[in-house]
């Protein structure tokens, strides 16, 4: 049998994801209150405890897969993205996904720090038609963020108090790219950008800012959650409700002030309900 690709692993595991979930979305709504329960302690709090968190959550209810949490010192080492990396213990492959917690709306698919996609396309001029072209421009090496990132966003509207894990098809936005065209810096819009469309005129996704005066961590390849609907199937069926848990943060305030032998108690506990929510869910073995 041959040996699947990391894409089509990535692929295989949001299926199976999808499928847990859809079986058992107890189990994906009780991390995700946690994990945005974070945004009570701060802003950004949330995104790297996600990690962590959906780190653990494939390693204790998703018995094929294995992972582990990359760090932020191994990220900043690594040519592409990465906050996690999983191991499909059937097909023997591994992969790396980078975890986004966003509102629903924008959303940062990709960094391009140097630039490479926005300067490789302005060589290209204003508006791109022709199909031969389109399809040079996706199989470039500058253009290469398309096939090497596995994007895994957690999306949040905290308004209505609902979330939803929505993984954009690039596969899809690739395919049914017909037009890509330059939108020029005004309107409110600081720099310029290269907007994505398909054969109907919808938007998929664009290419953001390119000269020294932009912002590098905001370079790159978006897209947006509300925009771009039909290019995003959700693992979690839709948009679930989720609730903050006030005990959590009190949990957490107090585990910094205790000692590690508090935290192996502790600890000793939290593993004990982990295995009441596998057996309860007919996960254990």
């Amino acid at each position: 049998m041959n040996k699947i690709t990391s894409h089509e692993a990535f692929k295989n595991f949001v299926a199976r994801l999808t499928h847990l979930i859809s079986k058992n979305p107890h189990l994906i709504k009780t991390t995700l209150s946690n994990i945005f329960t974070m945004r009570l302690i701060g802003n950004k709090t949330h995104g790297d405890l996600a990690e962590i968190g959906i780190s653990e959550f494939i390693n204790q209810f998703m018995y094929d897969f294995k992972s582990k949490h990359v760090g932020k010192d191994l990220y900043r080492a690594k040519e592409y993205e990465e906050d996690i990396t999983i191991i499909d213990e059937i097909n023997k492959v591994g992969f790396s996904i980078s975890l986004k917690a966003y509102r629903d709306g924008p959303l940062q698919l990709s960094t391009d720090k140097k630039s490479k996609m926005f300067s490789f396309l302005s060589n290209k001029g204003d508006e791109i038609i022709k199909k031969s072209e389109i399809e040079t421009i996706f199989s470039s090496e500058e253009m290469s963020e398309f096939n090497n990132i596995h994007v895994l966003p957690l999306i949040y509207d905290e308004k209505n108090k609902r979330c939803n894990i929505m993984v954009f098809d690039f596969d899809m936005a690739k395919n049914n790219t017909t037009k890509i065209v330059l939108i020029e810096e005004g309107s409110g819009r600081m720099h310029p950008i290269y907007r994505f469309h398909d054969k109907d005129g919808d938007y998929i996704c664009e290419v953001r800012y390119g000269g020294a005066a932009a912002n590098a961590l905001q370079r790159g390849l978006w897209t947006n959650t509300k925009n771009a609907t039909k290019y995003f199937t959700s693992a979690t069926g839709g948009w679930i409700d989720y609730s903050d848990n006030l005990l959590l943060v009190k949990l957490f305030s107090h585990a910094l002030i205790s000692t590690q032998q508090g935290h192996k108690y502790a600890l000793a506990k939290l593993k004990e309900d982990i295995d009441l929510q596998k057996t309860s869910s007919n996960l254990d073995r």
